[in-house]
């Protein structure tokens, strides 16, 4: 068997409200959690577990590849609930997107402060 990625616990202040913001901007439906975790499971069956940690936040950075369908929707949500996004990771250049590797991107936070990016051509 071959190495795939299954899963990763993702530390939230509220995973509620952490879940609910992966699920919405990412389109994916609830999954069975359990636990400290509430659970989304992605398309291709990997699981983002949010845990409420008793310890403080360290910024984590998390990129999703979506096809420019579901950037095009995620982004007009961004853009309607007035969410903070930018087009660089180093957030020089709010409110817009990036067109780099022959796709598109954008940069944001999820409500625990880690950093999200969405990109529609991977790096390699």
């Amino acid at each position: 068997m071959t190495a795939t990625f299954n899963h990763t616990i993702i530390a939230s202040r509220d995973r509620e409200e952490s879940a609910r913001f992966f699920r919405e901007l990412l389109e994916v439906g609830a999954a069975p959690s359990w636990g400290p975790f509430t659970n989304v499971q992605l398309a291709d069956g990997v699981l983002l577990q949010f845990a409420e940690p008793p310890v403080e936040i360290q910024m984590q950075h998390y990129a999703f590849l979506v096809d420019d369908d579901l950037f095009d929707r995620a982004y007009q949500r961004l853009c309607v609930r007035g969410i903070e996004h930018w087009a660089d990771p180093h957030l020089r250049h709010p409110g817009e997107i990036n067109h780099e590797h022959g796709g598109r991107g954008v940069y944001l936070k999820d409500p625990a402060g880690h950093g999200i990016e969405l990109i529609t051509r991977p790096y390699l």
